[in-house]
């Protein structure tokens, strides 16, 4: 297994479907090289009126989809969501959307694709997100 080499700081991930018809999900995550062991490491520091962490083992599912093998050591920092359209599938999204993005900012991977949904997603040396539909 390779380990992230480099920090990637401040990656956020939108997912917002119609209204009313959700999913919506939104994380902030930073991704760190894996520590000595080259493990993964999952953790957060979001407060749960930010991001219920009910939703966490979701994130931390798609992140790791994302990043496809690859061991890093990974941070949520910040969140949202919507009392009746967020959900656990939009969080997984979010996450792998997240974990792909943090591959292309550490020269890993291509810039997440186009999937079809309306999804935001950025990342240090990305300045703007971009919407993606």
């Amino acid at each position: 297994m390779t380990g992230l080499p480099v920090s990637v700081p401040g990656v956020s991930a939108r997912v917002v479907m119609q209204i009313g018809c959700g999913p919506y999900a939104y994380i902030v995550v930073d991704f760190e090289p894996p520590g000595a062991d080259g493990a993964s490491e999952f953790l957060h520091t979001v407060r749960e009126e930010r991001l219920p962490h009910e939703f966490l083992p979701a994130v931390f599912e798609g992140i790791q989809e994302g990043l496809g093998g690859v061991t890093a050591r990974v941070r949520v920092t910040d969140g949202g969501f919507h009392e009746v359209d967020s959900r656990d599938d939009g969080y997984r999204l979010a996450g792998r959307y997240a974990g792909r993005a943090a591959l292309a900012g550490a020269g890993l991977g291509p810039p997440p694709e186009n999937q079809g949904r309306r999804i935001t997603v950025s990342w240090p040396g990305k300045p703007r997100p971009t919407a993606q539909t």
